[in-house]
C-alpha cells in the first residue's frame, strides 16, 4: 500500500477507495529543477520510436520512449537522482524507470493499465511529469465507466497503487490545441525474471 503519510501538503487524492488509491502531488519538484531536468533529459536521452502491436495490428507508437533498470550502468546520473528521490518519497524500492516523450499535441498513449504480471504485487507506480502540461484521463473499468481528468504539470508526481491497475485505466489523449513537449518518467518495481 502507498504510504501517503510520507507526503507533505498539497496532495490531491483523485481516487481514495478501499484497496485502491491514486494521488496527485502537484508541486513535488520545484519549477526551476523541473525545467532543468526536462532540458537535460530531452537532449541527453537516446529516444526511440518504432512499431508496436496495438489493437491487433502493428502501428507506430505515437510518442518516443526509453527505458533503464535501476542497476543499469548506462542509467544517466540525473535519472539515478530522480529514481532515488521518488523511491524515498514513496517508500518503494523502484527498480525500473521508463520514459515517454510526448513531442506535441499529436503524441498520446491509449487508455491502459500497467502489466501487473511484470510488477511486484503491492508496490506503487509513480509518474513524474516534466515540460508542458498534459491532461490524463483515468477511467473506471466497471460498467459505470467513471472518468476523471487531471492536468499533469511540470514537477507533479502521480502515485497509483498496485490495486488501482485492476480497476482503472489511464491514458494521455491527443489534443486539438497546440502544446509543447512533455516527458513522463514512470517508476516501477519490476519482478525479477
Amino acid at each position: 500500500m502507498m504510504q501517503l503519510n510520507l507526503f507533505g501538503g498539497g496532495r490531491q487524492a483523485l481516487i481514495d477507495e478501499r484497496n485502491r488509491r491514486v494521488v496527485l502531488l502537484p508541486y513535488w519538484l520545484d519549477p526551476t529543477s523541473a525545467a532543468q531536468w526536462f532540458a537535460e533529459l530531452y537532449t541527453d536521452i537516446s529516444w526511440r520510436g518504432g512499431p508496436r502491436m496495438m489493437y491487433a495490428r502493428q502501428l507506430d507508437v505515437p510518442r518516443l520512449r526509453a527505458h533503464f533498470a535501476r542497476d543499469d550502468p548506462a542509467l544517466p546520473p540525473l535519472l539515478r537522482e530522480a529514481i532515488d528521490r521518488v523511491a524515498q518519497a514513496a517508500a518503494a524500492p523502484f527498480s525500473s524507470v521508463g520514459l515517454n516523450l510526448y513531442r506535441d499535441q499529436h503524441d498520446s498513449v491509449a487508455p491502459h493499465n500497467d502489466k501487473l504480471s511484470e510488477l511486484v504485487r503491492g508496490q506503487p507506480i509513480a509518474l513524474l511529469s516534466l515540460g508542458a502540461t498534459r491532461r490524463m484521463t483515468i477511467r473506471a473499468k466497471l460498467l459505470a465507466r467513471r472518468m476523471l481528468h487531471t492536468d499533469l504539470s511540470a514537477g507533479s508526481v502521480l502515485l497509483m497503487d498496485w490495486n488501482s491497475q485492476l480497476h482503472y485505466d489511464h491514458g494521455i489523449p491527443k489534443q486539438r490545441d497546440a502544446v509543447g513537449s512533455r516527458i513522463s518518467i514512470a517508476f516501477r518495481v519490476r519482478t525479477l525474471r
